[in-house]
Parts: C-alpha cells; structure tokens; sequence
C-alpha cells in the first residue's frame, strides 16, 4: 500500500452518490432472542461519510445491533433505514411486514460487512473470492471483474497473492481479502464486526491501516471493536453500547477524557 498508489474508493468507481445524506436510520430497535431481550430500544443515525465506532463489554448486543443493519438478524420492534430505505420490513397499511427475500438481498448489495472470521470460500483463490459477488450479483462481465479484484487486491496490499488460496494466506492477509471483497460490490455502507479479534497482535495493524485508509477516503462505516487507537483516532463518534442499550454517544476526545455516563466511566477505567 503506496502513498502513490490510486485511492481505494477509486478503484471501484469512486462513492456512489446517495440519495439522503443520513446513510444509517436506526431507531427504537428491539430484538430479542427466545425470552432473552438482546436490544432494548437502540437509536442511532450514521451520516455520509461519517465513521462510528461502537464499544462496550461482551453481550451489550453491539455485534446483534451491527447484524441488524443489513437484516442477518431480524428486529421485532422499531424500523431500520439504509439510505433511506427500510431494510427488511416494508409498510402495509400502517403496519411493517416482511419484505422479499428478493428485495432484502438488493437491500445487501449496497452495505459490504466485514466479519470476525474471515468467512472466505476455502475452495477459491483470494481473486476468485473478490470477483464472485460482482459476476454472479452484479451481472458484470468476468474480465471486468478480475481487473477490479486484481486492483482492490493490490489497494490492501496483496497483489501478489491473487492466485494464493485461503489456507496459504495468515490471517492478517485473509482479513484484507475479506476487505477487499466487500468494496467489490460497490457499498454504500461498510459494517466491520470486530475485524481483528481473531487475528495475532502482529496482524492487527495491517488491517487496521486499510480501514483508516477508507475512513479517510470518505465511506460510511460502523466499526464494533476493542481497538481503543483505532477509536481516538478514526471515529467520528464512540458509540458505547450497555445491556442492549446506547449508553453514550460522542466524539473520541470528549468520549475519552470525560464520559457522561458512569458506566462508561467505569468500563474506561478499566481498558485504559
């Protein structure tokens, strides 16, 4: 990853131009598992361009709020908009009822995740990898695909691994594949779900300099991590979420040296 090289959102096409300015809806969202009540009236609102990064310790329901916003979990009270569509839901008469299988997973394509695990096809190579979605869901021509996949490789720095399968890559190096997967289709909407948690400490940062490199370059992102650094010097906001609630809601400086909630206050003192 050159200083010269060409920026990462270039390589696809540059941003898609949205319709709304407010990329991220999300408000009262409850979901719950059996009887266990896992969020508890979640609202947030995500802006073009902005960066959140959302904290707190494990089961708060960060990772199952991240999952919502592109229905792999589904919500059974309040609305989830993504550019200024619902995902998941569509209104009927007054009332929200399931949409299509169809239309959710055009919803999808528009909002790339990047998980804990890598999630990549064993049986492919990390070129095959990139170009699968854009060829089998996008439609695009094969050649065209691969010329994209080759560059978004070489933007994570692996452009010498395109022919290398994923049990011959580290990890680190899987997770930018991942990355690099994701922006293929073109998303408006990047949600990062504790990209590093399974990585070795030395992989981390590889990683981490892909996402600042995005941020930087002005996509939308929802970051869950454990990567305070990360946080003090990417987000817009830290958002810290608490018994599947939000909890506190602010720029990293202010979020760091003076949260308002005792909660925070506490979990702070004791990751820092």
């Amino acid at each position: 990853m050159t200083a010269s090289a060409a920026p990462l959102l270039d390589t696809i096409g540059g941003l898609p131009e949205a319709a709304v300015d407010e990329v991220v809806s999300a408000s009262d969202v409850h979901k719950w598992f059996g009887s266990l009540h896992v969020l508890k009236g979640v609202s947030l609102s995500v802006k073009r361009g902005e960066v959140v990064v959302i904290i707190g310790p494990s089961g708060s329901g960060k990772t199952t709020f991240v999952r919502c916003l592109n229905h792999l979990e589904e919500i059974q009270r309040g609305r989830i908009l993504v550019n200024g569509t619902l995902i998941g839901y569509r209104e009927k008469r007054g009332r929200l009822v399931k949409d299509s299988e169809r239309n959710i997973a055009r919803q999808r394509r528009e909002i790339g995740m990047v998980f804990q695990r890598f999630n990549l096809f064993n049986h492919m190579t990390a070129l095959g990898n990139v170009v699968e979605a854009p060829i089998r869901v996008l439609g695009m021509r094969a050649e065209e695909a691969a010329e994209i996949g080759r560059t978004l490789l070489a933007r994570v720095g692996l452009a010498n691994k395109a022919d290398a399968y994923p049990a011959q890559l580290s990890g680190g190096q899987q997770q930018r594949v991942a990355i690099a997967r994701a922006l293929a289709m073109k998303p408006r909407l990047m949600l990062f779900d504790e990209p590093t948690s399974a990585l070795d400490p030395e992989m981390i940062g590889e990683v981490l300099e892909v996402m600042q490199e995005l941020a930087r370059e002005g996509m939308t992102m929802i970051v869950v991590t454990h990567e305070m650094g990360f946080a003090r010097e990417v987000a817009d906001r830290v958002v810290m979420m608490d018994d599947g609630r939000v909890i506190e809601d602010a720029p990293p400086r202010q979020f760091f040296t003076s949260p308002a909630h005792a909660r925070a206050q506490s979990f702070l003192s004791k990751i820092l």
